[in-house]
């Protein structure tokens, strides 16, 4: 079964690790860089994850409490009833939870992911093969720009949006700007010097719609 892809906001909002092992360290890992209030409950921690900053550790056992108000919940224990109970616990309060190694037990996947600044890809094959997910995912990285060019792009392509909306009133000019600027960056690598975009915004004005 496919899984619908849906991005979520987790800067600043509660979410929970139950489980202090490897796993929940590639877990925690995971949703780190998008800025969740992550706290991490468990008997024992991995020295990685107890060096982990960004995350709070909380040194007990799980407590069903423990769930209640997150936005989303990752059971890694290690003990497949506990994490079951944990998921359990979850759907009754429509709480995402993703049980690892259990899909019967998820509502969520952790895709592979592929992240460059604010450009996330999430690839998923419904759980049917990880390696198949993984393949995608190595061939989206090798077509990004290495280094911090795509960060760069990504930056400069966020600073011209108001400006070219507040320039360019028809939306139709606009997107066929937006996608020829896209286009420039991506050959060149970077984003471009005011010169090359002043080029570019005259050369697409004179060309006018009915060359697009």
């Amino acid at each position: 079964m496919a899984y619908f892809p849906m991005f979520v906001e987790l800067e600043g909002r509660p979410c929970l690790i139950v489980g202090g092992g490897a796993v929940a360290l590639r877990k925690a890992r995971r949703l780190l860089p998008y800025g969740p209030c992550l706290t991490v409950v468990a008997q024992s921690f991995v020295p990685e994850l107890e060096a982990l900053e960004g995350a709070v550790l909380c040194r007990r056992a799980f407590r069903p409490r423990d769930v209640e108000g997150q936005a989303l919940v990752v059971a890694a224990t290690g003990d497949g009833a506990l994490n079951r109970e944990i998921a359990a616990l979850c759907r009754a309060r429509r709480i995402p939870v993703n049980a690892v190694d259990d899909k019967d037990n998820c509502t969520f996947l952790f895709p592979a992911l592929v992240r460059r600044g604010p450009l996330s890809i999430g690839i998923s094959t419904g759980g049917a093969s990880p390696t198949a997910a993984v393949y995608v995912k190595e061939k989206i990285e090798a077509a990004l720009p290495g280094g911090d060019g795509w960060n760069g792009i990504l930056e400069y392509l966020a600073a011209r949006r108001a400006p070219v909306r507040a320039s360019v009133p028809d939306e139709t000019a606009r997107a066929r700007l937006f996608a020829a600027l896209f286009d420039a960056c991506m050959e060149k690598g970077r984003p471009l010097e005011q010169a090359e975009f002043d080029a570019l915004a005259a050369r697409m004005e004179r060309e006018g719609p009915g060359n697009a």
